[in-house]
């Protein structure tokens, strides 16, 4: 045991990698007693270290679990920061052997909402209650407010309203970042969404980034002055502040700056996988998100695209960026629209995601109150989340944030930008993939008729699929191949 604590704890902490750590200092700081137990001993030590240097906080030590489960007043709650699958079975095991009817264990990483809806069946055998919930905001956001996302039993929400009400980020005017989100799996499923959009929001970023670089010519200081600027507007947000930071740092190793530096390869923990997937089990379009997805695995090809880069030029495919001229200010202007119009198709995706699952789980998920715990503490919070949360305030059951008068109004403004951008990085030899996503996702959607008629005729054709018709009620079937027979005869 590292310290036994004078009196039995409020809450207990399990996993003290970075994250676990920062959380348990967090919640320490608001005034709740907390425990924590890591498998890794030498990180149980390395906690109440921190814990004494950040203020004698009141976190408490135990090297075995039977002693830090013990050290927790009842009803016991235990929140677990473990890696998903396996390990959070493992350390549902390990502490479950010393709980007893009544207490809880919250899974607060980023797991697969089935294995969430499993556990909380096997708990609830067991008289254990069960939450998974989902927290945003990175190392940062853990230790000084997350949005947290938490799903499942609401008697066990309860039990850490009090505590997470404090601990997650707080937003003048419209509160803490968190709220039950509902039953079941809800909140792991509402925080992989979260991080779908988080990848169509970086890649959109990418996207700005390189046609200001590549055909506007912008330097790393100009791009900070761009990015900076951005940030005190419409698209004032985490991810485009962070990005203005990124663009300010010079290589400690060498000449240059650092993101010259960074080879181009995007990792990824399998969230954004796992939208996609998600979309097309709901039959759901998210282009933009799949398209962010698409670009990690393509940038995942370093080697054979450094090849191809040879092959093409070999090939007379010279460099067709040099031909552009290119009015600086001008570009900056419509680039900002684009990025902002594609944003919200991105935004727009993942609530219909999120909705479509509602209904399909019988959820009755808020998609105004998604919105507003995003507004603080996590990595896609934005000041655009304001207007999503008012547009749902207005109309609860609106189809689509495309059709909120606001948003409608916003894109008209700047679809023209949009398509001048998008079409500049076609002719430029520059892959906008999320962009031109977005466009030809908003372009589907606003026209009353595509010529999907044709691709049902040519089922019908060779599938005798059917068609229904525009000007009668009915289903129909042709024989397609037997009438152009006849016509040739």
């Amino acid at each position: 045991m590292a310290e036994q604590s004078p009196k039995l704890t409020r809450i207990g902490l399990a996993g003290l990698a970075v994250m676990g750590q920062n959380l348990a200092l967090n919640i320490a700081e608001k005034g709740f007693p907390i425990s924590v137990y890591n498998r890794t001993t030498s990180k149980v030590d390395e906690t109440i270290e921190r814990a004494k240097a950040e203020g004698n906080l009141p976190v408490f030590g135990f090297h075995d679990p039977e002693s830090f489960v013990q050290s927790i007043q009842k009803p016991r709650v235990i929140i677990m920061l473990v890696k998903a699958g396996a390990p959070v079975d493992q350390t549902i095991k390990t502490l479950s052997a010393y709980m007893e009817k009544g207490d809880c264990i919250i899974d607060g990483g980023n797991e697969w909402y089935e294995n969430t809806e499993r556990r909380e069946k096997a708990m609830a055998e067991l008289g254990l209650l069960y939450l998974g919930m989902g927290v945003s905001g990175g190392e940062e956001g853990a230790r000084n407010g997350p949005s947290m996302m938490p799903g499942g039993s609401i008697e066990a929400y309860k039990y850490i309203e009090d505590i997470v009400l404090k601990v997650a980020a707080q937003v003048p005017d419209s509160g803490p970042c968190v709220t039950y989100i509902g039953k079941g799996g809800s909140g792991n499923f509402v925080k992989m969404i979260h991080n779908g959009i988080e990848y169509g929001d970086m890649q959109l970023i990418a996207e700005a980034y390189d046609v200001l670089k590549s055909v506007g010519k912008l330097s790393n200081e100009e791009l900070k002055k761009v990015f900076s600027e951005w940030n005190k507007g419409e698209l004032q947000s985490f991810l485009i502040e962070i990005t203005a930071d990124i663009f300010r740092i010079k290589d400690d190793k060498g000449d240059g700056y650092l993101v010259d530096k960074v080879l181009d390869k995007t990792g990824m923990k399998g969230t954004g996988k796992w939208t996609v997937q998600q979309a097309a089990e709901l039959s759901v379009a998210a282009p933009t998100i799949e398209a962010s997805l698409d670009s990690r695995f393509l940038s995942g090809l370093k080697e054979e695209r450094t090849e191809a880069a040879k092959v093409f030029k070999s090939g007379g495919f010279g460099d067709i960026l040099t031909d552009q001229v290119v009015d600086k200010e001008k570009l900056i202007d419509d680039v900002r629209k684009a990025l902002y119009a594609s944003k919200i198709c991105s935004y727009a995706q993942g609530m219909n995601l999120i909705r479509a699952k509602s209904v399909e789980k019988g959820w009755d998920l808020k998609l105004g109150e998604l919105a507003r715990i995003w507004k603080g503490g996590c990595i896609i919070r934005a000041i655009f989340l304001d207007r999503i949360k008012k547009a749902y305030d207005r109309n609860p059951d609106l189809a689509n944030l495309l059709v909120d008068p606001e948003f409608a109004t916003e894109i008209i403004e700047r679809q023209s930008a949009w398509r001048r951008v998008v079409s500049l990085a076609i002719n430029a030899g520059i892959s906008t993939p999320g962009m031109s996503a977005s466009l030809a996702y908003f372009d589907t959607y606003r026209r009353g008729r595509l010529p999907a008629n044709l691709v049902q005729a040519q089922r019908d054709y060779f599938g005798a699929h059917t068609y229904e018709r525009v000007d009668m009620p009915g289903s129909f079937h042709t024989e397609w191949f037997k009438l152009a027979k006849k016509i040739d005869n």
